[in-house]
């Protein structure tokens, strides 16, 4: 289970250095062999392989309806490995994509981690906090 966030700086190759956290439990499940993809919020979905597979499975399966969600997540979907450094590179369709330039969050979310521009995930908290919380939230505590 991934959780917990960092802000991080993309070089100028566009590489970003995955806290050793992070980068621990990713050599432990998956040798430290990834895959990215876009999500429509904004940011870009980073998913341990076999993680993704199983996702990947559940997309291909969708109606065909879905069939312009399921283009987003799997026609933007690439396999990355980190390196020896611990460092992963982000391409640049996906940089642009998630307008990730300088500096950026790393996000947990169970599952599988988000990588936001630190600026545009910083607008979105704010905006969850105005609208308040949901109607399905309203018995939850911590």
């Amino acid at each position: 289970m991934f959780q917990g966030g960092a802000n991080l700086n993309l070089d100028a190759k566009g590489r970003m250095t995955v806290p050793a956290r992070h980068r621990d439990a990713l050599q432990a499940q998956c040798e430290g062999r990834l895959t990215l993809t876009k999500h429509p919020d904004g940011c870009l979905l980073m998913y341990p392989r076999p993680v993704w597979e199983a996702r990947r499975e559940q997309i291909a399966k969708w109606p065909i309806e879905a069939r312009g969600w399921a283009r987003i997540f799997l026609g933007s979907a690439m396999d990355v490995e980190l390196d020896g450094a611990g460092r992963l590179l982000i391409a640049p369709e996906l940089r642009a994509a998630a307008q990730l330039v300088r500096e950026v969050a790393l996000v947990g979310m169970g599952s599988h981690l988000e990588i936001w521009d630190a600026a545009t995930l910083a607008a979105k908290e704010a905006q969850t906090v105005a609208q308040g919380m949901p109607e399905s939230m309203a018995g939850f505590t911590l």
